[in-house]
């Protein structure tokens, strides 16, 4: 069954597993419901920790995923009948559950950013010399009007795969100003292209 899921998927899935048998158990159980977290404090977990995903700017479809996550580190962690009282007291089950958002929410970031960061700037250097001119040329046509020389060299080197610390190396400026300038130069570009 394995081979067929995507890598982590089988991770995922024993979590959705362990979290579907620990709520099933408490729903068929009437002496676990009463020992164990009510639906309410599942739900208001649920809620508190997707207000944490949002807050992060984790995206929204790995929100479900990161919330199974911390219930399956609670489950390991805290009794399920204290779980009430998680969003209502500041004691260590509190601690442990907040240290149980912030390693999921790190962890998720450290992804995260590993792959943003092949979004945000395709590598040109390894395009056809062809479509590295092209792209030069559809730039140099539009931009020389509207871009200062600063921005123009750095959206071409952000074109010929140059990475943003790279530039500020070369420009001998921070990373920030080169992030800023080359974000205001794709602005101006996107206004004057789309009107």
């Amino acid at each position: 069954m394995g081979k067929f899921l995507p890598a982590g998927s089988s991770r995922r899935l024993m979590a959705a597993v362990v979290v579907g048998t620990a709520l099933s158990a408490l729903a068929s159980d009437s002496k676990a419901a009463a020992s164990g977290p009510s639906t309410d404090a599942v739900s208001d977990i649920s809620r508190y920790c997707q207000a944490c995903w949002r807050n992060a700017r984790l995206h929204p479809d790995s929100w479900q995923d990161c919330t199974q996550e911390v219930i399956v580190r609670l489950l390991q962690t805290i009794e399920p009948d204290k779980w009430t009282s998680l969003l209502k007291q500041e004691n260590e089950d509190r601690k442990e559950f907040l240290r149980a958002i912030d390693a999921v929410k790190k962890r998720t970031q450290r992804a995260r950013k590993g792959s943003s960061l092949a979004d945000e700037v395709a590598d040109r250097r390894n395009a056809p010399e062809a479509a590295r001119n092209e792209l030069h040329e559809e730039l140099k046509n539009v931009s020389h009007r509207i871009l200062s020389d600063r921005q123009n060299r750095i959206l071409r080197m952000t074109c010929d795969g140059w990475s943003i610390p790279e530039i500020a190396d070369e420009l001998s400026t921070t990373a920030d100003r080169v992030s800023d300038e080359k974000y205001k130069a794709i602005r101006k570009l996107r206004k004057e292209l789309h009107g």
